[in-house]
C-alpha cells in the first residue's frame, strides 16, 4: 500500500486527534506516537542532526535527494518525540519540492498552536524550519 499524499497525510492525522474529547487524552497519543518511533543509533545523534532552537535535544536525520527525502528523528522528551513523529508522517518520503510547498497544517488543525508551551511551539517550528532547510539543500544540488 501506498503511503497517503502529503495533503492525506495531514488529514488522516486531524481525524485521529478528533476522536479525543480532552488534551491529556491528546498529549497521551502523542506520548505513544513518540514511543513508536524507532531509535537513532547513537552515532547520529551528533551536533550536525541535532535541531537548534528545541529546548528538548532532537536530532533529525535527512537521506536521499530532491525526488525522495526520507527522514529519522528522534527526541529526548516523550512529548516532543510524538510531535516529532507526526511531522516525520508529513513530510517523510516525500519530493524536496512537496516539502517546500507544504505548510504543516495540521498543527492548528487539531489545537496543538493552543496547547503547546511557547518553548515546545518554537522547537516545533525549529523542526519544520530544519526539514525544509534539507528540502532546500537537496533542491539545490540537483544537477
Amino acid at each position: 500500500m501506498n503511503a497517503p499524499n502529503i495533503q492525506n497525510a495531514q488529514q488522516e492525522i486531524i481525524e485521529e486527534f478528533g476522536f479525543f474529547d480532552d488534551w491529556t487524552a491528546r498529549y497521551q497519543y502523542l506520548i505513544d506516537l513518540g514511543r513508536k518511533l524507532p531509535p537513532l543509533p547513537p552515532e547520529e545523534m551528533n551536533d550536525i542532526n541535532k535541531v537548534d532552537g528545541c529546548q528538548s535535544q532532537v536530532w533529525i536525520v535527512v537521506s536521499g535527494d530532491a525526488e525522495r527525502l526520507d527522514l529519522r528523528a528522534t527526541s529526548d522528551s516523550a512529548i516532543v518525540s510524538g510531535l516529532v513523529a507526526l511531522l516525520l508522517r508529513v513530510y517523510s518520503g516525500r519530493s524536496a519540492r512537496e516539502i517546500l510547498d507544504t505548510d504543516p497544517s495540521f498543527i492548528n488543525a487539531i489545537g496543538l498552536g493552543k496547547h503547546l508551551s511557547p518553548t515546545r511551539s518554537n522547537g516545533l517550528a525549529s523542526m519544520v524550519r530544519t526539514i525544509k532547510a534539507h528540502a532546500e539543500q537537496a533542491l539545490a544540488s540537483q544537477p
